[in-house]
């Protein structure tokens, strides 16, 4: 679940953000999906913790989680991410916000992959799609998947301008989707 508090009538734009992602029960019995952090308090948040661009802010505390899945057989690799697309390219935060997933430093069983299909070209998860671990174009079976996930959170531009705490909410889960390999 992401959330985010904006607070106080006595400090315009101070908000305070929660970030909160599950790992689901990997689909193949035999597999264990576990995340580092199921939830990310940012804290309180002021406009100068964000970068404007035109209509949007972007959160300037982009935050890294530690993503493992262990199968006691090999399986093939493949992750989704399970929440309401808030558009093509990420998933709802708040009313107006999303928020983006992407995996970095991808290895399994301690051999560097890359993601197929990866349309952004930065392993980016994007709603209603799975990414698949492979090497030299080759999907790639295993025992272990280690990642780093970053999450990066954008706004509307008017998003830190109230009057009272708020709290944005966004959620969704991780999941595998392969199933273990023969």
């Amino acid at each position: 679940m992401l959330a985010k508090r904006m607070s106080s009538p006595h400090v315009p734009g101070l908000c305070l953000l929660l970030v909160a992602l599950m790992g689901s029960p990997a689909r193949a019995d035999d597999c264990r999906m576990t995340l580092s952090e199921p939830r990310v308090d940012y804290g309180v948040i002021r406009p100068s913790q964000a970068s404007s661009s035109r209509a949007t802010l972007t959160l300037d505390t982009q935050r890294t989680l530690h993503l493992s899945v262990l199968c006691t057989n090999p399986a093939a690799m493949a992750l989704r991410f399970s929440g309401v697309p808030a558009d093509a390219q990420g998933f709802q935060f708040g009313r107006q916000g999303r928020f983006t997933l992407s995996l970095r430093q991808a290895q399994v069983d301690g051999q560097s992959v890359t993601w197929q299909p990866d349309e952004t070209g930065g392993g980016r998860l994007l709603p209603g799609r799975a990414l698949y671990a492979n090497a030299a174009g080759v999907a790639v079976t295993g025992r272990r998947l280690t990642a780093q996930v970053e999450i990066e959170v954008q706004l509307p531009a008017d998003a830190l301008q109230v009057r009272r705490e708020m709290l944005l909410e966004g959620h969704g889960q991780f999941e595998l989707v392969s199933p273990a390999a023969p």
